[in-house]
């Protein structure tokens, strides 16, 4: 294709790369020959072609919808519209505070600004504490409210973290000349090399490691936006620990540990894409807990497992079975946490059905929204697990 057309279907691909979605060459090329195939007059299908080609994950099509009808537009309707609006006295639509695909097409759009005019003296102390201000902002911020920089920075620092667990002491022994468990059968071993005699007693040790960890992270309509972030969080801790199983809930349950370990994260989050369908749909966390009863406890909840739910409880079914299936989700684990991000909220109060089901099961209650919560999580699983008392705890 040539001609203003493919000029502007690649100045578009240079929008979504600021955007934040990944627009290579190779997609568009393939939206420059997906056009040549369709009606160029009809706007539907101009839009599907595009989004067909330049879009590969489910949760990038409503930062695509927003720059497509921005940049695919009438340039005078905008201005017609705000010439209107300050002859009525009224204020701009535009003017309203945008969802954030809206906010980071909107910084996609904006010009670039120019780099300011290096100082005559430099004030390193005042420097220093702007770029910790600006971290500070970053470890509070809403992961809903962050625009496309901030999601940059955010998975930066999520690279960054570290997830200890604290050791556990299993049934297994290892020979150590320093251990406090004589070791006959070792010692009779090393007898017959001597004509019998017993020169030396072998010993060996308990081996202690971490724990199984296992995540089941919803992502459904409502919890998508977290779920896309945390997915980096998870991808970091999967390449880090080992025995770490990691499952996605929304309609149904996946298992995306395997796809999660390859190193690269966007190859990662690409094959997790391809085996998961019903991101950003509904929500059937009694059903997505009752398969995983069923088909994955007892291979991956043994040896004192911490299991991580990450859900904001509202269920599509009305918590149909929900309360049976945490039960035994819970007898079947050393520690249960709940992560939720509606406890960002200063008045949350567990009013809907799967909540209320939910919460006599738990062994943590704990938010799950910014950079913080995350650091605080990993402060918790740090230490030492609490006794059981048959009552949950929840912790800002």
């Amino acid at each position: 294709m040539t001609g203003r057309l493919g000029a502007n279907v690649v100045q578009f691909a240079r929008l979504l790369r600021r955007a934040g979605l990944r627009v290579g060459p190779a997609e568009t090329i393939a939206a420059q020959e997906a056009l040549t195939q369709v009606d160029i007059g009809d706007r539907a299908q101009v839009r599907i072609a595009l989004r067909a080609t330049m879009v590969h994950r489910r949760e990038q099509q409503e930062v695509f919808d927003q720059a497509f009808s921005l940049f695919w537009r009438d340039p005078n309707a905008a201005k017609q519209a705000a010439a209107m609006a300050m002859l009525d006295g009224r204020p701009d639509p535009e003017a309203k505070k945008a969802p954030p695909a809206s906010r980071r097409v909107a910084e996609a759009f904006a010009p670039k600004p120019s780099a300011p005019q290096k100082p005559a003296e430099e004030a390193p102390p005042e420097a220093i504490a702007l770029v910790a201000s600006e971290r500070e902002r970053l470890q509070t911020m809403d992961f809903e409210a962050m625009s496309a920089a901030d999601i940059d920075a955010a998975k930066a620092e999520i690279r960054r973290l570290v997830l200890p667990l604290d050791l556990q002491r299993t049934r297994r022994l290892r020979p150590d000349p320093r251990g406090q468990v004589i070791d006959l059968r070792g010692t009779l071993r090393q007898s017959l090399r001597q004509g019998g005699e017993i020169l030396e007693i072998a010993r060996r040790r308990r081996v202690t490691r971490p724990p199984p960890l296992v995540v089941l992270c919803d992502i459904s309509g409502s919890m998508a936006r977290y779920a896309q972030i945390l997915l980096h969080f998870l991808h970091a801790v999967a390449n880090d620990r080992e025995r770490v199983q990691i499952f996605l809930f929304g309609t149904r349950l996946s298992n995306v540990t395997r796809q999660l370990r390859h190193r690269d994260p966007e190859v990662a989050f690409q094959m997790v894409a391809q085996i998961v369908p019903d991101w950003s749909g509904g929500t059937r966390i009694g059903e997505a807990l009752e398969q995983f009863n069923r088909l994955w406890a007892r291979r991956v909840l043994g040896q004192g497992a911490v299991v991580l739910l990450v859900t904001d409880g509202l269920d599509r079914d009305g918590a149909k079975g929900l309360a049976e299936n945490m039960d035994r989700l819970h007898r079947s684990c050393r520690r249960l946490i709940w992560l939720n991000p509606l406890l960002r909220w200063d008045g949350f109060e567990p009013r809907s059905q799967g909540i209320r089901a939910m919460l006599p099961y738990v062994d943590e209650f704990r938010p799950v929204h910014n950079l913080a919560s995350l650091r605080s999580l990993i402060d918790l699983l740090s230490r030492p697990a609490p006794a059981r008392d048959g009552s949950w705890r929840m912790t800002a």
